[in-house]
């Protein structure tokens, strides 16, 4: 996704093809603000970049859930949905871009030395702030300002127990709930077999019972 017109001035703070207010709007749309995690992200997998040969196919690994993977999601071609990036969540604000064949890559972190002339990121970063004191505009700022370096990079290769793709086999039929999943499995869905995801407040509804519902729902909370 790259934007219509570029900029040509050196000078202009870059992540990959965007200028950074224009990676800004962008993260604004697609994640529904403008979360500094995803903006910094994009300063990570832009490094990451630059430490890689150009023209090969990557593989993405996320050691966070939070905003990391939106970032590598807008600025590579590596999905949850097409299975070129994983999650492991062990915590740790850090991605690794690396090749789909030897497993070898770029692994870019945010070092928490590099962090303290930089008091708002900081603060950010290890939450000494709420969300409602934060200083926006200075974090954003700051965040402009120092790029990727905060950061820290490593070369890893990544083992094959978390890059070896898991392949769907067959589907059935649940004979509890009567809905489809992987047979593999076991006999019945993980849903059915303990993994309850949610309580059902009525089979079947339609959408006008949905809106009333939830507002009703609203309304007691």
């Amino acid at each position: 996704m790259e934007p219509k017109d570029r900029s040509s001035q050196e000078s202009t703070v870059k992540i990959k093809y965007y200028t950074f207010e224009e990676f800004v709007e962008v993260v604004r749309s697609f994640h529904g603000f403008e979360a500094v995690g995803v903006l910094i992200g994009g300063f990570m997998v832009d490094e990451a970049y630059r430490h890689l040969p150009q023209g090969r196919l990557f593989d993405a690994l996320c050691e966070t859930p939070k905003c990391l993977p939106d970032a590598v999601q807008l600025l590579t071609p590596c999905t949850l949905g097409n299975g070129w990036l994983s999650v492991v969540n062990v915590g740790r604000y850090a991605l690794t871009l690396y090749d789909k064949e030897t497993g070898v890559g770029v692994r870019v972190f945010i070092d928490p030395a590099k962090l303290e002339q930089w008091p708002e990121i900081r603060a950010w970063f290890f939450k000494l702030k709420t969300k409602k004191e934060q200083d926006l505009a200075r974090l954003l700022y700051e965040a402009k300002t120092a790029g990727a370096s905060i950061c820290g990079t490593q070369l890893v290769r990544v083992p094959h127990r978390l890059r070896d793709k898991k392949h769907r086999g067959q589907f059935a039929i649940c004979p509890q709930c009567k809905e489809s999943y992987p047979f593999d499995d076991g006999l019945v869905c993980l849903a059915c077999s303990g993994e309850e995801m949610y309580e059902q407040v009525q089979p079947d509804i339609t959408g006008e019972q949905v809106l009333t519902e939830i507002s009703t729902s609203y309304q007691v909370l």
